[in-house]
């Protein structure tokens, strides 16, 4: 049984102090610690000091983006040699904010995906489909051809630990939700295609995420779905008491 993760992505939001308060307020009451995975993937200036926070049953700590190099002139990029060194566990690649606005390729995707395996970082690995494919009926192509540029080249034991996020496009920040039956389709699109890469078994140990204005309104319809393991969650994962309610709901799961 594959085990529940929400993760939420600050995206640019919170000042240092804000996102202490909230991690403070949130890292000792989370329900059902160990039934599900929580993460926070903070703004890189936070990293630092929300992983010297952390402990037994408060969120991980995940960042936004990384560099694939180790090192190197590439001004304003954050390495993953400098993120496992903080104690940061996940990574988010490939966001759709991430390939519209600073140019991220599915060549760019699969790089820093093999990258982050390489430094002992979980990718959240981003994938989904603009309105216009969608009502094109081409969402079952571009997210497949997404997870398979994604996954080149990578061993089938890496891939089992890795997180997949379906993020339709056109449901990120609009409060637009995809129907649990939508997300679902398209989360079992996911997994069919690692299924053909890997095979079932590795395909049954990987988890796939759902996000586009979750709440914690319409998380547990998500949830109930066979092929949804949790939710990458923007706007909702704001607020502390928001925060938990989301995790009570994969918890329950």
């Amino acid at each position: 049984m594959r085990k529940p993760i929400i993760a939420g992505n600050w995206k640019m939001h919170k000042t240092l102090g804000e996102a202490e308060s909230f991690f403070d307020s949130v890292k000792d009451r989370l329900p059902n610690a160990g039934r599900a995975d929580t993460v926070i993937c903070a703004p890189a200036p936070f990293l630092a000091s929300l992983a010297g926070r952390a402990g037994d049953g408060s969120p991980e700590i995940g960042a936004q983006t990384m560099h694939e190099e180790e090192k190197g002139a590439y001004t304003g990029e954050v390495s993953p040699v400098m993120l496992a060194d903080l104690g940061v566990r996940y990574v988010i690649i490939g966001h759709s904010e991430r390939r519209e606005y600073f140019n991220e390729t599915d060549e760019s995707v699969n790089r820093k995906t093999k990258s982050a395996f390489g430094h002992k970082l979980i990718p959240i690995v981003c994938v989904g489909e603009s309105l216009e494919e969608r009502e094109g009926d081409k969402t079952a192509e571009k997210i497949s051809g997404q997870v398979r540029a994604a996954l080149e080249g990578i061993s089938a034991e890496d891939a089992a630990n890795a997180v997949i996020a379906y993020e339709p496009i056109w449901a990120i920040g609009t409060g637009k939700t995809a129907t649990s039956d939508m997300a679902n389709e398209a989360c079992a699109t996911i997994r069919s295609t690692l299924a053909d890469l890997y095979g079932q078994e590795t395909a049954n140990q990987i988890r796939i995420q759902y996000g586009g204005s979750v709440k914690p309104e319409n998380i547990a319809e998500l949830l109930a779905q066979p092929d949804i393991d949790g939710a990458l969650v923007g706007g909702a994962s704001l607020e502390p008491e928001s925060f938990i309610a989301l995790a009570e709901a994969a918890g329950n799961e």
